[in-house]
Protein backbone atom coordinates (compact mmCIF):
# COMPACT_ATOMS: atom_id res chain seq x y z
CA UNK A 1 0.00 0.00 0.00
CA UNK A 2 1.27 3.48 -0.84
CA UNK A 3 1.43 6.17 1.82
CA UNK A 4 -1.49 8.57 1.84
CA UNK A 5 0.03 10.71 4.58
CA UNK A 6 3.72 11.29 5.23
CA UNK A 7 5.31 13.59 7.81
CA UNK A 8 9.03 14.22 7.53
CA UNK A 9 11.01 15.76 10.42
CA UNK A 10 8.18 18.06 11.44
CA UNK A 11 8.72 20.90 13.91
CA UNK A 12 5.97 23.31 15.01
CA UNK A 13 6.71 26.38 17.12
CA UNK A 14 4.73 29.14 18.82
CA UNK A 15 6.98 32.18 18.81
CA UNK A 16 10.39 30.91 19.87
CA UNK A 17 8.94 27.89 21.70
CA UNK A 18 9.09 24.62 19.72
CA UNK A 19 6.17 22.41 20.79
CA UNK A 20 6.51 19.58 18.25
CA UNK A 21 10.02 18.24 17.63
CA UNK A 22 11.29 16.33 14.59
CA UNK A 23 8.25 14.08 14.04
CA UNK A 24 8.29 11.61 11.14
CA UNK A 25 5.58 9.03 10.39
CA UNK A 26 3.58 7.63 7.50
CA UNK A 27 0.08 6.24 7.09
CA UNK A 28 -1.00 4.03 4.20
CA UNK A 29 -4.31 4.49 2.43
CA UNK A 30 -7.17 2.93 4.42
CA UNK A 31 -5.15 2.74 7.66
CA UNK A 32 -6.19 4.27 10.97
CA UNK A 33 -3.50 5.95 13.04
CA UNK A 34 -3.59 7.40 16.52
CA UNK A 35 -1.58 10.05 18.35
CA UNK A 36 -1.60 9.04 22.01
CA UNK A 37 -0.22 10.82 25.05
CA UNK A 38 -0.99 12.94 28.10
CA UNK A 39 -2.37 16.49 27.95
CA UNK A 40 0.17 18.99 26.65
CA UNK A 41 2.32 16.44 24.78
CA UNK A 42 1.78 18.13 21.39
CA UNK A 43 -0.62 15.65 19.80
CA UNK A 44 -3.40 18.17 19.04
CA UNK A 45 -0.85 20.70 17.71
CA UNK A 46 0.45 18.00 15.37
CA UNK A 47 -3.10 17.21 14.22
CA UNK A 48 -3.74 20.93 13.57
CA UNK A 49 -0.56 21.10 11.50
CA UNK A 50 -1.77 18.16 9.38
CA UNK A 51 -5.09 19.94 8.92
CA UNK A 52 -3.31 23.12 7.78
CA UNK A 53 -4.14 25.28 10.80
CA UNK A 54 -0.53 25.54 12.07
CA UNK A 55 2.53 26.55 9.99
CA UNK A 56 5.70 24.46 10.10
CA UNK A 57 9.03 25.59 11.48
CA UNK A 58 10.77 22.61 9.85
CA UNK A 59 9.96 19.54 7.74
CA UNK A 60 7.09 18.85 5.37
CA UNK A 61 3.70 17.17 5.12
CA UNK A 62 2.81 15.13 2.05
CA UNK A 63 -0.80 14.13 1.30
CA UNK A 64 -1.28 11.58 -1.49
CA UNK A 65 2.29 12.34 -2.60
CA UNK A 66 1.68 16.09 -2.85
CA UNK A 67 3.42 18.57 -0.54
CA UNK A 68 0.80 20.51 1.43
CA UNK A 69 2.99 22.08 4.16
CA UNK A 70 6.61 23.17 4.55
CA UNK A 71 8.27 26.23 6.10
CA UNK A 72 6.76 29.30 4.44
CA UNK A 73 4.19 27.26 2.49
CA UNK A 74 0.77 25.99 3.58
CA UNK A 75 -2.05 24.69 1.40
CA UNK A 76 -5.25 26.10 2.97
CA UNK A 77 -7.28 23.59 5.05
CA UNK A 78 -10.29 23.76 2.73
CA UNK A 79 -8.15 22.64 -0.22
CA UNK A 80 -6.70 19.53 1.48
CA UNK A 81 -9.74 17.26 1.20
CA UNK A 82 -9.54 16.61 4.94
CA UNK A 83 -12.56 15.93 7.16
CA UNK A 84 -12.61 16.70 10.87
CA UNK A 85 -14.57 15.38 13.85
CA UNK A 86 -14.33 17.46 16.99
CA UNK A 87 -14.62 16.78 20.71
CA UNK A 88 -17.88 18.75 21.01
CA UNK A 89 -19.42 17.26 17.80
CA UNK A 90 -20.16 20.82 16.52
CA UNK A 91 -23.55 19.82 15.07
CA UNK A 92 -25.83 22.65 13.97
CA UNK A 93 -28.68 22.65 16.53
CA UNK A 94 -31.20 24.28 14.18
CA UNK A 95 -30.67 21.72 11.40
CA UNK A 96 -32.11 18.21 11.19
CA UNK A 97 -29.86 15.15 11.12
CA UNK A 98 -30.19 14.94 7.32
CA UNK A 99 -29.40 18.65 6.93
CA UNK A 100 -26.35 18.33 9.19
CA UNK A 101 -24.98 15.39 7.21
CA UNK A 102 -25.72 17.08 3.89
CA UNK A 103 -24.15 20.42 4.88
CA UNK A 104 -20.80 19.72 3.20
CA UNK A 105 -22.27 18.26 -0.01
CA UNK A 106 -24.68 21.06 -0.93
CA UNK A 107 -23.03 21.14 -4.37
CA UNK A 108 -24.57 17.73 -5.19
CA UNK A 109 -27.94 17.61 -6.97
CA UNK A 110 -30.99 16.70 -4.88
CA UNK A 111 -31.22 12.98 -5.65
CA UNK A 112 -27.45 12.34 -5.35
CA UNK A 113 -27.29 14.31 -2.13
CA UNK A 114 -30.23 12.38 -0.66
CA UNK A 115 -28.69 9.07 -1.74
CA UNK A 116 -25.40 9.92 0.02
CA UNK A 117 -27.23 10.95 3.21
CA UNK A 118 -29.27 7.72 3.13
CA UNK A 119 -26.08 5.65 2.60
CA UNK A 120 -24.36 7.25 5.58
CA UNK A 121 -27.35 6.94 7.92
CA UNK A 122 -27.54 3.24 7.06
CA UNK A 123 -23.78 2.89 7.56
CA UNK A 124 -23.87 4.40 11.07
CA UNK A 125 -26.92 2.35 12.06
CA UNK A 126 -29.42 5.23 12.23
CA UNK A 127 -31.41 4.78 8.99
CA UNK A 128 -34.62 6.48 10.14
CA UNK A 129 -33.16 9.54 11.89
CA UNK A 130 -33.42 12.00 8.97
CA UNK A 131 -35.88 14.40 10.60
CA UNK A 132 -34.57 14.38 14.15
CA UNK A 133 -32.68 17.30 15.68
CA UNK A 134 -29.39 17.06 17.61
CA UNK A 135 -31.03 17.72 20.99
CA UNK A 136 -33.17 14.61 20.47
CA UNK A 137 -30.12 12.35 20.20
CA UNK A 138 -27.92 10.64 22.77
CA UNK A 139 -24.22 11.52 22.94
CA UNK A 140 -23.27 8.39 21.03
CA UNK A 141 -25.84 9.12 18.33
CA UNK A 142 -24.61 12.72 18.00
CA UNK A 143 -21.06 11.45 17.58
CA UNK A 144 -22.15 9.11 14.77
CA UNK A 145 -23.95 11.98 13.02
CA UNK A 146 -20.82 14.14 13.34
CA UNK A 147 -18.82 11.30 11.80
CA UNK A 148 -21.33 10.88 8.94
CA UNK A 149 -21.19 14.63 8.24
CA UNK A 150 -17.37 14.49 8.05
CA UNK A 151 -17.51 11.46 5.72
CA UNK A 152 -20.17 12.88 3.39
CA UNK A 153 -17.74 14.70 0.99
CA UNK A 154 -15.54 11.54 0.82
CA UNK A 155 -12.39 13.14 2.31
CA UNK A 156 -8.95 11.70 1.56
CA UNK A 157 -8.09 11.91 5.26
CA UNK A 158 -10.24 12.13 8.40
CA UNK A 159 -8.87 13.80 11.55
CA UNK A 160 -10.54 13.16 14.92
CA UNK A 161 -9.62 15.24 17.97
CA UNK A 162 -10.60 13.50 21.25
CA UNK A 163 -13.98 12.56 19.70
CA UNK A 164 -15.15 10.33 22.58
CA UNK A 165 -13.85 12.31 25.57
CA UNK A 166 -17.27 13.42 26.82
CA UNK A 167 -18.57 9.84 27.08
CA UNK A 168 -18.26 7.26 29.81
CA UNK A 169 -15.48 4.67 29.51
CA UNK A 170 -17.61 1.72 28.32
CA UNK A 171 -19.36 3.76 25.64
CA UNK A 172 -16.00 5.15 24.48
CA UNK A 173 -14.55 1.75 23.70
CA UNK A 174 -17.75 0.47 22.08
CA UNK A 175 -18.03 3.57 19.92
CA UNK A 176 -14.33 3.42 19.00
CA UNK A 177 -14.82 -0.12 17.69
CA UNK A 178 -17.97 0.96 15.83
CA UNK A 179 -16.22 3.96 14.27
CA UNK A 180 -13.37 1.69 13.18
CA UNK A 181 -15.90 -0.60 11.45
CA UNK A 182 -17.46 2.39 9.66
CA UNK A 183 -14.10 3.82 8.53
CA UNK A 184 -12.88 0.44 7.30
CA UNK A 185 -16.10 -0.14 5.35
CA UNK A 186 -15.57 3.23 3.60
CA UNK A 187 -11.79 2.63 3.23
CA UNK A 188 -11.14 5.97 4.93
CA UNK A 189 -7.65 6.89 6.13
CA UNK A 190 -7.88 8.51 9.55
CA UNK A 191 -5.92 9.83 12.52
CA UNK A 192 -7.34 9.89 16.03
CA UNK A 193 -5.97 12.02 18.87
CA UNK A 194 -6.63 10.70 22.38
CA UNK A 195 -5.13 10.34 25.85
CA UNK A 196 -7.02 7.05 26.35
CA UNK A 197 -5.01 3.96 25.38
CA UNK A 198 -8.11 1.73 25.36
CA UNK A 199 -9.67 3.91 22.65
CA UNK A 200 -6.41 3.77 20.73
CA UNK A 201 -6.19 -0.03 20.97
CA UNK A 202 -9.85 -0.45 19.95
CA UNK A 203 -9.56 1.74 16.89
CA UNK A 204 -6.08 2.18 15.45
CA UNK A 205 -3.79 0.10 13.24
CA UNK A 206 -0.75 2.12 14.29
CA UNK A 207 -0.32 4.24 17.40
CA UNK A 208 2.20 6.99 18.08
CA UNK A 209 3.07 7.68 21.72
CA UNK A 210 4.07 11.30 22.31
CA UNK A 211 5.84 13.00 25.20
CA UNK A 212 6.98 16.65 25.38
CA UNK A 213 6.32 17.15 21.66
CA UNK A 214 8.34 14.13 20.56
CA UNK A 215 7.08 10.95 18.90
CA UNK A 216 8.71 8.18 20.94
CA UNK A 217 7.33 5.17 19.06
CA UNK A 218 5.03 4.66 16.06
CA UNK A 219 3.92 1.03 16.15
CA UNK A 220 1.11 -1.49 16.61
CA UNK A 221 -0.66 -1.66 19.97
CA UNK A 222 0.85 -5.13 20.49
CA UNK A 223 4.40 -3.86 20.06
CA UNK A 224 3.82 -0.80 22.23
CA UNK A 225 2.68 -3.12 25.03
CA UNK A 226 5.18 -5.95 24.60
CA UNK A 227 8.14 -4.15 22.99
CA UNK A 228 8.14 -0.54 24.22
CA UNK A 229 11.07 1.47 22.85
CA UNK A 230 11.35 3.91 25.78
CA UNK A 231 10.78 4.13 29.53
CA UNK A 232 7.85 6.49 29.00
CA UNK A 233 6.12 4.13 26.55
CA UNK A 234 6.55 1.19 28.96
CA UNK A 235 5.09 3.26 31.80
CA UNK A 236 2.27 4.90 29.83
CA UNK A 237 0.97 1.82 27.97
CA UNK A 238 -0.77 -0.84 30.02
CA UNK A 239 0.23 -1.47 33.59
CA UNK A 240 3.49 -2.77 34.91
CA UNK A 241 6.55 -2.00 36.99
CA UNK A 242 10.22 -1.54 36.22
CA UNK A 243 12.13 -3.93 38.48
CA UNK A 244 15.79 -3.38 39.25
CA UNK A 245 18.20 -5.93 37.85
CA UNK A 246 21.86 -6.59 37.04
CA UNK A 247 23.12 -7.93 33.73
CA UNK A 248 25.07 -11.19 34.14
CA UNK A 249 25.94 -11.82 30.47
CA UNK A 250 24.37 -11.28 27.04
CA UNK A 251 21.53 -13.73 27.83
CA UNK A 252 20.86 -13.32 31.58
CA UNK A 253 19.77 -10.63 34.00
CA UNK A 254 19.34 -11.17 37.74
CA UNK A 255 16.35 -9.61 39.51
CA UNK A 256 14.85 -10.10 42.93
CA UNK A 257 12.22 -12.32 41.34
CA UNK A 258 14.56 -14.67 39.49
CA UNK A 259 17.45 -15.05 37.07
CA UNK A 260 15.77 -14.16 33.78
CA UNK A 261 16.92 -15.36 30.38
CA UNK A 262 16.48 -13.60 27.06
CA UNK A 263 18.03 -11.13 24.64
CA UNK A 264 19.84 -8.30 26.43
CA UNK A 265 20.22 -4.95 24.60
CA UNK A 266 23.80 -4.39 23.41
CA UNK A 267 24.10 -1.15 25.36
CA UNK A 268 23.43 -3.05 28.64
CA UNK A 269 26.88 -4.50 29.37
CA UNK A 270 27.57 -7.33 31.89
CA UNK A 271 27.63 -5.91 35.40
CA UNK A 272 25.47 -2.89 34.52
CA UNK A 273 22.35 -1.94 36.48
CA UNK A 274 19.14 -2.13 34.47
CA UNK A 275 15.36 -2.07 34.84
CA UNK A 276 13.20 -4.95 33.64
CA UNK A 277 9.58 -4.36 32.64
CA UNK A 278 7.23 -6.76 34.43
CA UNK A 279 3.57 -6.72 33.38
CA UNK A 280 0.67 -8.10 35.49
CA UNK A 281 0.20 -10.96 33.01
CA UNK A 282 3.87 -11.96 33.50
CA UNK A 283 3.19 -12.85 37.16
CA UNK A 284 1.04 -15.99 37.45
CA UNK A 285 -0.73 -17.04 40.64
CA UNK A 286 0.64 -20.48 41.53
CA UNK A 287 -0.28 -22.13 44.85
CA UNK A 288 2.46 -24.73 44.36
CA UNK A 289 5.25 -22.19 43.89
CA UNK A 290 7.87 -21.67 46.58
CA UNK A 291 8.22 -18.08 45.41
CA UNK A 292 5.73 -15.86 47.28
CA UNK A 293 4.81 -12.19 47.70
CA UNK A 294 2.50 -10.42 50.14
CA UNK A 295 -0.78 -8.93 48.90
CA UNK A 296 -0.76 -5.18 49.58
CA UNK A 297 -3.83 -4.16 47.54
CA UNK A 298 -6.39 -5.85 45.32
CA UNK A 299 -8.83 -4.55 42.74
CA UNK A 300 -11.85 -6.61 41.65
CA UNK A 301 -12.36 -6.55 37.88
CA UNK A 302 -15.14 -9.07 37.46
CA UNK A 303 -13.35 -11.91 35.71
CA UNK A 304 -10.08 -11.17 37.50
CA UNK A 305 -8.37 -9.54 40.46
CA UNK A 306 -5.45 -7.18 40.00
CA UNK A 307 -3.19 -7.80 42.98
CA UNK A 308 -0.47 -5.40 44.09
CA UNK A 309 2.21 -7.60 45.64
CA UNK A 310 5.13 -6.64 47.88
CA UNK A 311 8.45 -8.47 47.54
CA UNK A 312 10.83 -8.97 50.51
CA UNK A 313 12.86 -5.89 49.49
CA UNK A 314 9.74 -3.72 49.55
CA UNK A 315 9.51 -3.53 45.75
CA UNK A 316 6.02 -3.91 44.33
CA UNK A 317 4.78 -5.93 41.34
CA UNK A 318 1.33 -6.49 39.84
CA UNK A 319 -0.41 -9.78 39.12
CA UNK A 320 -3.66 -10.64 37.35
CA UNK A 321 -5.45 -13.70 38.69
CA UNK A 322 -8.88 -15.24 37.93
CA UNK A 323 -11.42 -13.85 40.38
CA UNK A 324 -12.26 -17.26 41.84
CA UNK A 325 -8.75 -17.06 43.33
CA UNK A 326 -10.00 -14.80 46.11
CA UNK A 327 -7.16 -13.84 48.46
CA UNK A 328 -7.14 -11.23 51.22
CA UNK A 329 -4.82 -8.29 51.77
CA UNK A 330 -1.90 -9.44 53.92
CA UNK A 331 -1.90 -13.01 52.58
CA UNK A 332 1.14 -14.54 50.92
CA UNK A 333 0.46 -15.41 47.29
CA UNK A 334 2.43 -18.11 45.47
CA UNK A 335 3.66 -16.78 42.14
CA UNK A 336 5.53 -18.02 39.08
CA UNK A 337 6.92 -16.10 36.12
CA UNK A 338 5.89 -16.36 32.49
CA UNK A 339 7.97 -13.65 30.80
CA UNK A 340 8.14 -14.60 27.11
CA UNK A 341 10.58 -11.88 26.09
CA UNK A 342 12.58 -9.43 28.16
CA UNK A 343 12.06 -5.67 27.96
CA UNK A 344 15.13 -4.09 29.54
CA UNK A 345 16.22 -0.47 29.91
CA UNK A 346 19.45 0.99 31.21
CA UNK A 347 18.79 2.28 34.68
CA UNK A 348 17.82 5.94 34.63
CA UNK A 349 19.92 8.19 36.87
CA UNK A 350 18.24 9.26 40.14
Amino acid sequence: MSNLLKLEQLCVAYGGNTVVHDVSLSLAGGEIGCLLGPSGCGKTTLLRAIAGFEPLKQGEILLAGKRVSSPGFTTPPEKRRIGMVFQDFALFPHLTVAENIGFGIRHLKGSRRKQRIDELLALIGLPDFHKRYPHELSGGQQQRIALARALAPRPELLLMDEPFSSMDVELREDLAREVRRILKSENITAILVTHDQHEAFAMADNIGVMEHGRLLQWDSGYNLYHRPAAHFVADFIGQGVLLDGKVIDNQHVRTELALLEGAIPKECKPGSSVQVLVRPDDIIHDDDSRRTAVIKERTFRGASYLYTLTLPSGSEILSLAPSHHDHAIGEELGISLEIEHLVIFSREPE
